[in-house]
């Protein structure tokens, strides 16, 4: 928890700024530090700030059904605000006020286009200088994978009340992760780990159910053919999904913290591990190393783990001194 606690945190608020510059159109100013706020990015804080409240009140005051889709009904809520208006600045003329793009409509794809079929044909560039380059630049990214998909696992144990890392266990658990990545990388899509926000949506329905999970995945695989529904996710404008990303993230922010609260930070070593990861993390230590490049999780992660493992060695001595006095 020492050191998977704040790395977790580190994931969270490393995130943070992807939230708040989709909810502000990404308007920032390097110059002066802040965003520069015009018609069109004060439209689009309104359409993230609806969203944003309704799957807070949907979650905290709704009832049945609300309380299992605040998230759905937050973006829908923020999706018809964009509509009024993008079609009251279609009317006039006013293009501040066009949050949304209708144009992807008139270009939609009815057929998918299935691009892994193109891909495979690339298979035969594969050899072991490519594999060795990909292990090389990615092996890293695994340790902060590694360690939030135990975090996670941590977290959703604690929400439905059984102990995965022990049953099915973490063998199991990250087979399926590493499954998962491969066979949405065969077929052209994101490599699957168990995303923090995943755990907050848990956590915030209450549904914790494998076979609602298993459906709505069947169902997100079934639509994906559905050309027009596709197109309807394209066109969710940054900002509504800006506001459901502060909620996200900050779950995984405080997730991790919340994995800090047993630590004993009144023990120097702790103290220094948990201070280490986190300002290394937020403070951006992000380093290039020839063609690889370790981002600041990776580099906090693994800073996290050599102090804790240089300063525990005075500890296990510590140890030892006190049983040999008792002995």
């Amino acid at each position: 928890a020492v050191v998977i606690g704040p790395t977790v945190a580190i994931i969270g608020l490393s995130l943070a700024g992807n939230a708040v510059g989709d909810s502000l159109a990404g308007a920032f100013d390097a110059e002066a530090g802040a965003y520069v706020m015009n018609t069109h990015v004060w439209v689009s804080l309104i359409c993230a700030l609806v969203t944003l409240f309704t799957v807070m009140i949907c979650s905290v005051f709704g009832k049945k059904m609300a309380k299992l889709i605040p998230f759905i009904i937050g973006i829908v809520a923020g999706y018809l605000v964009a509509t009024c208006f993008t079609l009251i600045g279609m009317k006039t003329g006013n293009e501040a006020l066009q949050i949304i793009n209708f144009s992807l409509f008139e270009n939609m794809q009815w057929i998918p286009d299935f691009t892994f079929l193109k891909a495979a044909k690339g298979l035969s560039a594969v050899d072991g200088k490519y594999i060795a380059t990909i292990a090389v630049a990615y092996i890293p990214v695994a340790f902060v994978v590694f360690a939030e998909h135990i975090a996670d696992h941590k977290n959703l144990s604690s929400i439905i009340g059984a102990e995965l890392l022990e049953d099915p266990g973490l063998h199991r658990t990250l087979l399926g992760d590493g499954v998962g990545s491969m066979v949405g990388a065969v077929f052209g899509g994101c490599p699957n780990t168990t995303y923090g926000e995943s755990v907050g949506c848990v956590a915030i329905t209450g549904n914790a159910s494998v076979i609602t999970i298993l459906a709505t995945a069947i169902m997100a695989i079934v639509v994906s053919f559905f050309g027009p529904f596709v197109t309807f996710l394209a066109t969710i404008p940054s900002c509504v999904m800006g506001g459901v990303c502060i909620t996200l993230y900050g779950f995984i922010a405080v997730s991790g913290l919340k994995m800090i609260q047993p630590v004993d930070l009144g023990n120097n070593r702790n103290l220094f591990v948990v201070s280490v990861i986190l300002i290394a993390g937020i403070g951006g230590m992000t380093l290039k190393i020839g063609q690889v490049t370790l981002t600041e999780i990776a580099c906090a992660l693994i800073l996290g783990i050599i102090v804790n493992l240089v300063l525990g060695r005075n500890d296990k001595k510590a140890e030892a001194k006190a049983e040999e006095k008792a002995e």
